[in-house]
């Protein structure tokens, strides 16, 4: 996969001179955009590790990266909060280090102005509300008060958090267990003890000599292959 860093303050393209005079890391959606373009449809790897930022800014990343056309899969490695979990969200699939965290938390703003001005930014914020509810909600499957309530008391995910309510898919270095439809079928414990046993039985055996009978496939079994088997080896 191509790697795509989304690391420090997300802001746009004409703030962050101001946050990079200050010191600050940033991604602006320019940065994003070329990251896309040069890696030219192959996958592609998102590396997410922000505080959040600007949430339009945050809104045109996620829109290029739901255009793009390769497979995005977004990496929380560190934390995706506020806008950022936006961006990680617009991703195919998110996965998240154990020792991630994602943060959710309305829109915050300030205004200064007369009535009109307090009431319109007041109106923005709830505006935006929704559209952060609608994307949570389309990604968790979680009834739209659910998520505004984990937004009003500005809720902080680990990795098993994520994954149980469905902000991400899966946690980074986990070995998934095998799956399987079947009551007859064995667990991935005992088809590893077995592929060991088959191992062994491999480097143990000996072909016959000419003055030495092949054994019968049920002799040649392994004791141990046999008894974890649950079959019953008969002597002559």
């Amino acid at each position: 996969m191509i790697p795509v860093a989304i690391k420090g303050v997300i802001t746009s393209d004409d703030d962050a001179e101001v946050y990079q005079w200050l010191g600050y890391t940033t991604v602006t959606p320019t940065d994003v955009s070329k990251a896309l373009q040069d890696a030219g449809g192959q996958d592609v790897a998102l590396q997410i590790n922000s505080p959040g930022g600007d949430v339009f800014a945050g809104s045109e990343m996620a829109t290029a990266i739901k255009s793009y056309s390769g497979n995005v899969t977004a990496n929380i490695v560190g934390l995706a909060a506020s806008a950022a979990s936006i961006v990680a969200l617009a991703a195919n699939s998110v996965q998240m280090a154990p020792t991630a965290q994602l943060m959710i938390h309305r829109a915050a703003t300030s205004a200064d102005g007369n009535v009109d001005a307090l009431n319109s930014a007041s109106q923005s914020l709830d505006s935006i509300d929704q559209s952060l509810v609608d994307v949570y909600t389309a990604k968790t499957g979680m009834s739209e008060s659910d998520v505004y309530d984990l937004m009003v008391k500005e809720t902080w995910l680990n990795a098993k958090q994520a994954v149980d309510k469905g902000f991400a898919d899966g946690i980074m270095f986990d070995k998934a267990p095998a799956v399987t439809n079947s009551t007859l079928a064995l667990t991935s414990d005992v088809v590893e003890r077995i592929k060991t046993l088959m191992a062994k039985t491999k480097e143990n055996k000996t072909e016959p000599t000419p003055s030495q009978p092949k054994a019968d496939d049920a002799k040649a079994i392994d004791p141990k292959l046999a008894l974890l088997l649950g079959l019953e080896r008969k002597d002559d």
